[in-house]
């Protein structure tokens, strides 16, 4: 895995499920992120081969709940996301899909209550020991490429220390968010204190923050000096932001979307929450698109919703 000059999809909640990877990926995203996984739900899983699909799912025990799914098609390039507080519960959860992925992630910037209250995301970066712990128990263990996400500490000295010590465990690349924990997505992104952390730093540092347009990939670059470039919002309001050719209208990729839910049997909970936010931020979702994206049940409903049946016929009919 190299983690020099790339274009990454960064991890989503709720979103940065396999449809969403593969568009980002078809449109230049070179590394994709799942979403954040905590390890107590990951170590009461099974793994599993889904030759109907063609995927590979990690699935709550006694259940048909799908809390992870990949393919062959993007081994070389997904990230496992895991939220943990735990060293030893990180590696048993690692070692269930460290050998399906491109590489193991441990979110140390999320900075909901339930993370922190957990002791896991924005929570570790007050706890350097138990985050020198975890990184270093996952890499004597693990074949797999090691990485972890952090936000910026109060002070940007503090930021640099804290990646140093990262660096020390053996990590692969570091991506910085280059938000505080109490700061809000409306809230600009510190592109210089990502660029501390870069002068400060001899592995990959991906930056992250404020990206929304493939132009806007150059402006962080030139201002953090980071290797490479972590898109989030932008990604997901039109997966095309990753293509140096300018971005596709978002009629278009969101259909695109749809056909690969559809594809690849996505959760169509997680699809309509997919197809809100992208709705959200376009127009809205009191309109009749919103309101009928609200309302569908299957992923039949969305098919019929997009002009898509004959394609939702055609897959289920040749799987």
């Amino acid at each position: 895995m190299d983690y020099n000059n790339k274009l990454v999809l960064a991890p989503m909640v709720r979103v940065g499920t396999l449809p969403l990877r593969l568009l980002a990926a078809e449109y230049g995203a070179d590394i994709t992120y799942g979403e954040e996984i905590i390890d107590h739900k990951l170590v009461k899983c099974d793994r599993i081969v889904n030759d109907y699909l063609g995927t590979i799912d990690v699935v709550e025990k006694g259940t048909q709940n799908v809390v992870f799914r990949t393919c062959p098609e993007e081994q070389s390039r997904v990230v496992f996301q895991m939220g943990t507080s735990d060293a030893v519960r990180a590696l048993k959860a690692a070692q269930l899909v460290c050998n399906d992925v491109a590489a193991v992630d441990i979110n140390m910037g999320c900075p909901r209550s339930f993370s922190i209250s957990g002791g896991m995301g924005a929570a570790l970066l007050s706890k350097p020991e138990t985050i020198h712990d975890i990184l270093t128990t996952l890499k004597r263990n693990l074949i797999t490429p090691v990485t972890c996400k952090i936000r910026l500490l109060k002070i940007s000295h503090y930021t640099v220390e804290l990646a140093r010590q990262i660096e020390k465990t053996g990590v692969s690349a570091l991506a910085v968010h280059g938000r505080k924990v109490p700061d809000r997505p409306r809230d600009p992104a510190k592109w210089n204190e990502i660029a501390d952390v870069v002068a400060a730093l001899s592995i990959p540092v991906i930056a992250n923050g404020d990206v929304f347009d493939y132009e806007d990939i150059q402006h962080i670059k030139n201002a953090t000096g980071a290797s490479s470039i972590m898109v989030a919002r932008g990604a997901l309001w039109n997966a095309s932001v990753f293509s140096p050719k300018g971005k596709l209208p978002w009629e278009e990729v969101k259909k695109e979307y749809v056909r690969k839910s559809i594809l690849w049997d996505n959760e169509v909970k997680s699809t309509k929450h997919t197809l809100k936010e992208m709705i959200m931020h376009h127009s809205c979702l009191e309109l009749p698109e919103g309101k009928a994206v609200i309302k569908s049940e299957t992923l039949a409903d969305l098919a019929k919703l997009y002009g898509e049946e004959e394609y939702f016929q055609f897959v289920n009919e040749n799987r």
